[in-house]
């Protein structure tokens, strides 16, 4: 619920509240006796969804946009003929859709500018950094509450539909800067780590898991950053808190933008590579995703006749977003595909092994049983392929079975056809009888 608060200029009391009659409203007038520009204050009780409508028809009437008006959110009003205004409304306007105007303060808000928002990029994106090197997830997550990076991206799709330009801009702005200022503030953070000794060596940065999520990203990756910009316009349009959503936003940019920092500083090109496309993935869906639902939702600008010129500014730059997610969505393709493969030949060397381990223990007459196998990759951070594997078999104690690693060898090189370095260690397991 809102209470409009509209200044009501001299010459203009009869015609504004004939407007808001016609709507079928309740207001309380109060005459206005500190200036002459103005007659009388009304304040107007509204459901959420009647604001954007009832605003309209003043503006038809005659109020212009340098007269004051204020819309304040209100807890209570006690009313029949207030419950009937909601079921009116419900009908005719999308349940809890916030007015233009509303969203337009709302996305302004959201957009911090200066050095509250370098400073808090720049602290998010070295919390990052030192969570994943940490492999710490809590650490991760902790990063993402503090990165103010939700309103520059619904703040510019905002100003794309309401043809705002200057707020266009400003949000635009805003995400550069953003994304730049992270990878910048996490590459001097990771160099500072690695060559300070402030944690362990570390010889391969993607096998810590946190970092090795973002190095190879795939189709889903992009899903989770077009739900992130439908929810975070969902969340502004309805008026309730983006806080959550903004984690959502950040968990898409920040951590990404931290493993290109550690893959630049820790010299893994492949691995920067990886995380910097998974960042402009995000950052465009983000941004897409959030164009159309913003206009999807009926949002417009203030003026009929700058209509054609928002839908036009709308389409160029959703068909742009797309053009450009479609490209980075062959690497996507390429590292999906790559993934599905990697594991289809994974699970058939698995298969393998315990097919040459059954067939030489019903030959041989030996109890045998694969404990383990490790596959070993090259030591890149995309498109990696088996290069070796070490299987672990449990067998009777005092018995050494002789020709099972050859044959072991045989099967997998057939399968994967290279020339893997195959090592089979055995265990001696005890088996109590029966």
């Amino acid at each position: 619920m809102r209470l409009l608060q509209v200044t009501i200029p001299s010459g203009k009391r009869e015609t504004l509240l004939a407007a808001l009659e016609d709507e079928g409203v309740d207001y309380v007038v109060s005459d206005e006796t500190g200036s002459r520009d103005y007659a009388a204050i009304a304040h107007v009780p509204l459901p959420t969804n009647a604001v954007e409508p009832v605003l309209e028809a003043l503006r038809e009437a005659g109020l212009s946009d340098e007269d004051y008006t204020v819309v304040l959110e209100a807890s209570t009003v006690v009313s029949r003929r207030f419950d009937e205004l909601q079921e009116r409304y419900a009908e005719e306007v999308e349940e809890d859709r916030i007015a233009r105007e509303e969203l337009t303060a709302a996305a302004k808000d959201l957009a911090p500018g200066g050095w509250t928002y370098a400073v808090m990029t720049t602290l998010s994106a070295v919390i990052a950094t030192a969570g994943l090197l940490l492999d710490s997830p809590a650490v991760v997550v902790g990063s993402m509450v503090i990165a103010p990076l939700v309103g520059p991206a619904l703040s510019a799709s905002v100003g794309t539909v309401v043809n705002d330009r200057e707020m266009f801009r400003h949000g635009a702005r805003l995400q550069v800067l953003g994304v730049g200022l992270a990878v910048a503030a996490a590459t001097v953070f990771a160099l500072a780590v690695r060559y300070g000794r402030f944690v362990p060596p570390i010889d391969d940065v993607v096998a810590v898991s946190e970092i090795g999520e973002r190095v190879a990203p795939d189709f889903l990756s992009l899903v989770i950053a077009l739900g992130a910009g439908a929810a975070g316009i969902v969340s502004l349009t309805s008026g309730v808190s983006t806080a959550l959503v903004g984690v959502m936003i950040a968990a898409a940019l920040i951590p990404p933008a931290g493993t290109v920092g550690i893959g630049l500083a820790w010299g893994q090109p492949l691995a920067a590579l990886g995380a910097s496309v998974l960042v402009l993935v995000n950052v465009l869906s983000i941004n897409l995703a959030a164009l159309l639902v913003l206009w999807y939702s009926g949002y417009r600008p203030e003026h009929w006749f700058r209509e054609s010129e928002a839908k036009r500014s709308t389409v160029l730059r959703v068909a742009t977003l797309v053009v450009a997610i479609l490209v980075l969505s062959a690497f996507l393709g390429g590292v999906t595909f790559d993934s599905v493969q990697r594991a289809t030949t994974e699970e058939q060397l698995r298969a393998d092994v315990a097919r040459e381990v059954e067939a030489f223990s019903a030959a041989s007459g030996v109890d045998l049983d694969v404990l383990d196998v490790h596959i070993e990759h090259t030591n890149r951070a995309l498109f990696r392929h088996a290069t070796g594997l070490e299987v672990t078999v449990g067998v009777p104690p005092g018995e050494v079975p002789s020709g099972l690693a050859s044959s072991i060898d045989e099967r997998v090189d057939a399968t994967t056809g290279r020339d893997l370095a195959t090592e089979v260690r055995y265990l001696a397991v005890e088996r109590s009888p029966g």
